[in-house]
């Protein structure tokens, strides 16, 4: 396997536990350093602690949970030994019951840990508008 089809791979497998809001496989697939930057906060995200504390945050107070997510229109690009892939998502999550679509462009930064797997060490979201 190629390290693209392994970094394609990575991202497949992340998507798809976010997906089926599989906290664990979700946040497994980001290293503990990574870092976030999403259009619905006002501010980056600086570790995967932080980042799992504020989904916990909107799982308890608006009944957070991920119905689906499919990507789309996806690339890999190599900038030294980092995977810049980027994409796009369609998800649709549930708030306080109520179903919402959402449609978003994405870029994940993918770098090889100790352990040789290719862990996600950023990502950034930004939104686009429905079709």
């Amino acid at each position: 396997m190629t390290q693209t089809q392994q970094v394609l791979a990575a991202a497949d497998a992340l998507v798809r536990a976010f997906g089926r809001h599989d906290t664990d496989a979700y946040f497994a697939s980001f290293a503990p350093q990574a870092t976030f930057l999403f259009h619905t906060l006002p501010q980056r995200l600086d570790s995967r602690d932080v980042y799992r504390a504020v989904w916990q945050g909107w799982e308890r107070e608006a009944d957070f949970r991920v119905i689906r997510c499919e990507s789309s229109d996806r690339q890999v690009q190599w900038v030294g030994e980092a995977a810049l892939f980027t994409h796009t998502v369609n998800t649709v999550v549930a708030i306080d019951g109520v179903e919402q679509a959402l449609r978003e462009r994405e870029t994940i930064v993918f770098q090889r840990d100790a352990d040789q797997r290719w862990l996600a060490v950023h990502e950034h979201l930004s939104p686009l508008p429905q079709e």
